[in-house]
């Protein structure tokens, strides 16, 4: 199986790199900063909103089995705040233009072949927009559309595309917040389910199944009340994208 994941230095696409190449999986690695693998496969010092240089790595790695456009930022946000609009501006670059560019650089050999799996690792975040986390929530749900347009492009391909909606997972990202965190996964065993939820190519799943009833509760929870819970719950510390 020769799998592509990016963002793969650290965090969730660390995990899945563990994950995968632990299986036998010839790997192709993309991050900024170098993946050091220890299996199979290629490292790409790449920043994934680079068009070209993702071009050049699709063409090197060659046809995969599996792509999982992983690479994500986070900040919190205040949309009362001019200095946070380029945080924004990060964000929706990495987390949405990011994965454009990634799977665009390996969908048409994809559908050339028939065959093979285009992933997104989005968020529950996506699914509501989240008071000190709009720049985050905002660029979340952009993915989660775009992967569902793409999975109507693809349709008939032969070619599975999955959005994937983790809950809170033990990674540098979350490690800033200060407030208390449900269901929180360790990143191996995330990676694991995340893998798992991949294999059954669903159109959309939320990792841990717990938090896929918290996604259900927020997408059908009226306005009104929304507006009134969500305006006090706890925050994510304001900061740079990271």
């Amino acid at each position: 199986m020769r799998v592509v994941i990016t963002g793969a230095s650290s965090g969730i696409g660390e995990a899945l790199a563990r994950f995968y190449g632990s299986r036998g999986a010839t790997l192709g690695l993309i991050s900024r900063r170098p993946a050091a693998t220890g299996f199979s496969g290629k490292s790409y010092a790449v920043d994934v909103t680079d068009v070209r240089a993702m071009a050049a790595a699709a063409e090197d790695f060659g046809l995969p089995d599996l792509v999982i456009a992983n690479a994500g930022v986070s900040a919190g946000t205040s949309g009362e705040d001019l200095r946070d609009v380029e945080h924004l501006r990060r964000l929706l670059e990495v987390n949405v233009t990011g994965v454009a560019v990634t799977l665009a650089a390996f969908a048409p050999a994809m559908r050339k072949a028939g065959r093979g799996t285009l992933a997104c690792i989005a968020s529950v975040a996506g699914f509501r927009g989240l008071a000190g986390n709009g720049a985050y929530s905002a660029s979340k749900a952009a993915a989660i559309t775009w992967m569902e347009s793409l999975r109507t492009e693809m349709r008939g391909s032969g070619v599975s595309v999955v959005c994937i909606c983790p809950g809170y997972i033990d990674t540098p990202m979350t490690r800033v917040n200060r407030f208390r965190m449900p269901f929180l996964l360790p990143a191996d065993e995330a990676a694991r389910r995340i893998a798992r939820a991949i294999d059954r190519k669903p159109r959309v799943a939320v990792v841990p199944w717990q938090m896929a009833m918290v996604a259900v509760a927020l997408r059908v929870m009226p306005g009104w009340l929304y507006d009134r819970l969500a305006a006090h719950a706890p925050r994510k510390p304001r900061s740079s994208p990271s």
